[in-house]
């Protein structure tokens, strides 16, 4: 289905069915839904922290903040010659941010911000959308104090949507759809607080 508009109760209840929406490009003014055939997840009891990164996040290379510069997360993340992030695709998460259930991890040095992700909660569920990094290890760090706070706060389930290189080195795995459904419903059914 191709749509060219979504609304924060049509993306509730996409991702509450298994389903998330991406574009063709920047350009482009409609939105189509994606249920892949095998789903990425990344098992929070299985992240892989490298003993580089682990050197990093005990210097504090980064400063670590939360929710604090949404817009600028996604903005970063579709700065990209190809991206799937288009002004609907924005727009709709502003909306769910501002609802509070679309959240954002920033990294920053001397200020800037030079790092981070954006996803969405619901439930013990989070669907992380994108990141980005300006500076090497940003987006690393951003998803291992992602990581940190999805098991403190009670959440069970972090869907990559897709398996890169780059997750799988993390401790991210496919799972078929089927699979990622039973997963998601009953993480869906937890009270988890971002």
């Amino acid at each position: 289905m191709i749509v060219t508009r979504l609304d924060p109760l049509l993306l509730i209840k996409g991702y509450s069915t298994g389903i998330f929406p991406m574009a063709e490009s920047k350009e482009d003014t409609s939105v189509f839904w994606v249920e892949p055939e095998n789903r990425g997840i990344l098992p929070l009891d299985n992240f892989h922290v490298s003993h580089s990164l682990k050197r990093i996040i005990r210097k504090n290379v980064f400063e670590i903040t939360m929710d604090t510069a949404f817009y600028d997360v996604v903005c970063g993340c579709a700065d990209r010659s190809e991206t799937w992030i288009n002004a609907p695709i924005l727009e709709a998460y502003c909306a769910l941010f501002d609802l509070g259930l679309a959240h954002s991890v920033e990294c920053r040095r001397n200020g800037e911000l030079v790092g981070g992700l954006y996803g969405v909660a619901l439930g013990g569920a989070f669907f992380g959308e994108s990141m980005f990094s300006k500076a090497e290890n940003a987006s690393k760090v951003a998803l291992w104090a992602l990581v940190e706070r999805l098991k403190k706060n009670g959440f069970v389930l972090l869907d990559t949507q897709f398996l890169t290189p780059h997750l799988a080195s993390m401790g991210g795995i496919e799972i078929p759809q089927k699979q990622y459904l039973k997963l998601l419903k009953k993480a869906l059914n937890l009270k988890a607080s971002f």
